[in-house]
């Protein structure tokens, strides 16, 4: 980082308000010292670019919080254009406020069709998690979603929350869920695995949940809740470090032979002993329509 803070990226941003012609950009500002004044200040200016369609940000490793991730999206909403966006706020100190705010926010986006947003390592917690799901659905014509919210302190609420937000994303083609190192238990996944059935047009899903606790219960119920995706072709699927244990493999192994039409998959299941591994392994390749199988162990 520069060390511009505040006073800097608001200066960047008062030139930008006068590029009203800008249809694209990409900024860099991570580690910078950008507080919640800072990243309002380059929504502002940002905002008068009504004619950007794909827009970058990254403000990673700042010190942003409710106040600015709110900020920054309300004003990103008066880029109606807007198309394509990423959003990197990764580590900074963002709230369930914030996140449901940003989230709120971004919903008037209407022509958002892909979206990449990184809160992970910030404090949103289940009421943040869910907030920012149902805000999200609101962006009817997103068909690309890649959402990182890793080590956010989600719980089983926060998970199903978002699970049950989910299902109202009826565009959605390809879908990047990373929820790694949270606090999410059997009830969550499955809560989470029920929501994603409902995504009946995904085709594309890769899904990090590695460093939960959902044990056999939530492996079950996520391989139950994932063989409804009638649509689902290539699926990559994080569940290291989560005490699944023979049960729980056997029934994440069943569930995942009834996803028809799968051609393709890649599976991480650390810290599983062999005859686990081999439980979900051997019912995964009885599906006649997989093509391509991956372990990583």
């Amino acid at each position: 980082g520069n060390e511009i803070g505040d006073k800097g990226v608001q200066n960047i941003a008062l030139s930008l308000s006068n590029c009203t012609q800008l249809k694209n950009l990409a900024f860099s500002s991570d580690k910078n010292q950008i507080g919640d004044e800072g990243a309002s200040g380059l929504g502002s200016g940002l905002a008068n670019c009504i004619n950007l369609s794909n827009l970058t940000l990254h403000l990673g490793g700042n010190q942003i919080g409710d106040q600015g991730a709110s900020g920054l999206g309300s004003a990103l909403a008066n880029c109606i254009n807007l198309s394509n966006l990423t959003l990197n706020l990764r580590s900074n100190q963002i709230g369930e406020e914030g996140a449901s705010g940003l989230g709120s926010a971004l919903a008037n986006c209407i022509n958002l069709s892909n979206l990449t947003l990184d809160l992970g390592e910030n404090q949103i917690g289940d009421e943040g998690a869910s907030g920012l799901g149902s805000a999200l659905a609101k962006c009817i014509n997103l068909s690309n979603l890649t959402l990182r919210l890793s080590g956010n302190q989600i719980g089983d609420e926060g998970a199903s929350g978002l699970g049950a937000a989910l299902a109202n994303f009826i565009n959605l083609s390809n879908l990047t869920l990373n929820l790694r190192q949270n606090q999410i238990g059997s009830m969550g996944a499955s809560g989470l695995g029920s929501g994603l059935a409902n995504c009946i047009n995904i085709s594309n899903l890769k899904l990090h949940l590695e460093e939960n606790q959902i044990g056999a219960m939530g492996a079950q119920g996520l391989g139950s809740g994932l063989a409804n995706c009638i649509n689902l072709s290539n699926l990559t699927l994080h569940l290291g470090k989560n005490q699944i244990g023979d049960e729980g493999a056997s029934g994440l192994g069943s569930g995942l032979a009834k996803c028809i039409n799968l051609q393709n998959l890649t599976l991480e299941l650390s810290l599983m002993n062999q005859s686990q591994k081999f439980k979900v392994i051997s019912k995964c390749i009885k599906s006649k329509r997989l093509v391509i199988f991956k372990k990583e162990f």
